[in-house]
Order: structure tokens, then C-alpha cells, then sequence
């Protein structure tokens, strides 16, 4: 092994927690963002679990009327496909939040309630969380919420797909701060993370951004969470110029995003403070 690549190896081994907790935002996203990870993790002897933080599929609401009375069958067909996903990455699920895609960002008290109860029942070292890059509002929420936890849990970050600079980028950081780590996979990783991705059948139309030569991850950065991740269009605004409401476009604003996130955060570190601190 090459001297860089060794080192690369021996930083990432060290890195690693012994018990981690993955925040998934969706069910998939703990294969988007760190499949060959986690191999890697479970190969030094971490124990890893799994909080899937919403259900996957659209609120009823936001689908096509005439699939809205299949909702249910949706819900259950990605929590199988979640299930099996778990069980060949050899990781354990410890929650499944009955919470429809795109409402995590808007529910932050509870989603911060419910880690909170995971990480008291399960005493994790160690926290993973998708990268603050713009790819989705639930993942920009919920690496806010990571930074929550940051002071007494270590919490690594995984991009997965950004738009940054006006193109799509997959597994890279939109502002690398020379603290990423690369993992270039295998054959046999590629070959695996591409079975994983089609074994979520149901988001087939979804996943065909992801990448499976490199993951990449970093301890988590600080951000300016009133703002958006980047300047210019982010990943999930790309087609908000439709004409009409459709389900696969998600119309949420940016801006609305930030604004949660930072009045969240808010009140989360004014509750922190004590008595005296408040005077």
C-alpha cells in the first residue's frame, strides 16, 4: 500500500467510533452516504445502529391522487427494502419514525427528542450525519441538529450529492476544510454499494446520482446554519420552476429551511443556559 493511501486507512481507522449511531434521514440514506464506511467500521469491530427519521414516502397530501389510498403499501414496501438493507450491511435498526419525506426540517423539537432518546437508550460514541451541502432539507436539518450533540458525542458528517457551483457532484463537500476523509472503494465494495442501491427498488428513478468509487466524510464542520449551504441553486430547488405541484419537485424554499434551523437552534441554546446566564 502506498504510503498516502496507508495513511488515508490508518486516520479513517481512527476516526471510526465503537458503537455509532447512523441518523438516517430516509431509509436508503444510510447507503447513499456510508455503505463501504460501514463495512470498514464493522471490519475494526464497531457495533453500528440505525434511526430511520422519517418513513421515506411523501405525505399523503403531496402524492398523486390516485395514490394516495397506497400510501400505506409504499411505507411498507420501503421499510423492507430498509430492513434488508440493514441486515446485508450487518447494522441495526433502533427506530423507525412514522414521519412523512420533507417534514423532518419542520419538526425539529421532536426529531431532536427522539435522537435524544436513542442516544440515552443505546450509548453511542459516536454519531453519523448527512453533510450540510443543500442535497435535501432533511439532511441540511438533521447535520444541524448534529452539531447539537457535537459537544459530548464525536459526530462525522458524509456528503452525498450537492449542486454546487452549478452541477451535480456526488461524494464530495461543496467547501472542503482539509479534514476529509476519502474512501476509495473496492471492486467488491463498488459491486456491493450498487447492489444496495438496487435493492431500494422503490427510489430506482431517485438514486441513479449516486456515485460508488469514493465516500467521503470529515468530523462535523462548523456552519452558519442561517444560511444556505451554497450560493446559487441548491440540489432539491433545481426544478422548482414547474409549472404545477409535482410530487417528485420539492418546492421547499431555502430560506424557509435556514430559518427553522436557526430559530431551532436558538431556542435549544437558550435553554441550555442557566438561571445566571439568563440575568
Amino acid at each position: 500500500m502506498e504510503g498516502g493511501a496507508f495513511r488515508q486507512v490508518k486516520m479513517a481507522r481512527e476516526m471510526f467510533g465503537r458503537r455509532i449511531l447512523i441518523l438516517a434521514p430516509h431509509p436508503d440514506d444510510e447507503v447513499v452516504a456510508c455503505a463501504a464506511a460501514i463495512g470498514r467500521a464493522k471490519a475494526q469491530g464497531a457495533e453500528i445502529l440505525v434511526l430511520y427519521l422519517t418513513d421515506g414516502c411523501l405525505a399523503r397530501e403531496t402524492m398523486w391522487p390516485w395514490r394516495r389510498a397506497h400510501r400505506a403499501e409504499a411505507i411498507a414496501r420501503r421499510r423492507t427494502e430498509a430492513e434488508g438493507a440493514a441486515e446485508r450491511l450487518g447494522i441495526t435498526p433502533v427506530g423507525w419514525m412514522a414521519r412523512p419525506t420533507r417534514r423532518l426540517w419542520r419538526e425539529l423539537p421532536r426529531v431532536h427528542a427522539e435522537i435524544e432518546m436513542a442516544i440515552g437508550a443505546r450509548a453511542p460514541d459516536q454519531i453519523w450525519v448527512p453533510a450540510y451541502e443543500g442535497g435535501n432539507p432533511d439532511h441540511d436539518a438533521l447535520n444541524a441538529l448534529g452539531a447539537l450533540f457535537a459537544d459530548r458525542l464525536t459526530v462525522l458528517e458524509f456528503a452525498e450529492y450537492n449542486f454546487f457551483g452549478g452541477r451535480a457532484r456526488s461524494q464530495q463537500f461543496p467547501y472542503p476544510d482539509g479534514h476529509e476523509q476519502t474512501i476509495v472503494l473496492t471492486p467488491e465494495e463498488r459491486e456491493r454499494k450498487t447492489g444496495l442501491l438496487r435493492h431500494y427498488a422503490s427510489e430506482r428513478r431517485n438514486l441513479n446520482y449516486v456515485g460508488v468509487a469514493r465516500e467521503c466524510f470529515r468530523p462535523l464542520a462548523a456552519y452558519d446554519y442561517s444560511r444556505p449551504p451554497h450560493p446559487g441553486t441548491l440540489w432539491y430547488a433545481r426544478f422548482q420552476w414547474a409549472p404545477f405541484r409535482h410530487p417528485r419537485v420539492d418546492f421547499t424554499r431555502p430560506e424557509e429551511v435556514s430559518r427553522a434551523v436557526r430559530t431551532y437552534l436558538n431556542e435549544a441554546a437558550g435553554r441550555e443556559k442557566s438561571p445566571r446566564d439568563r440575568t
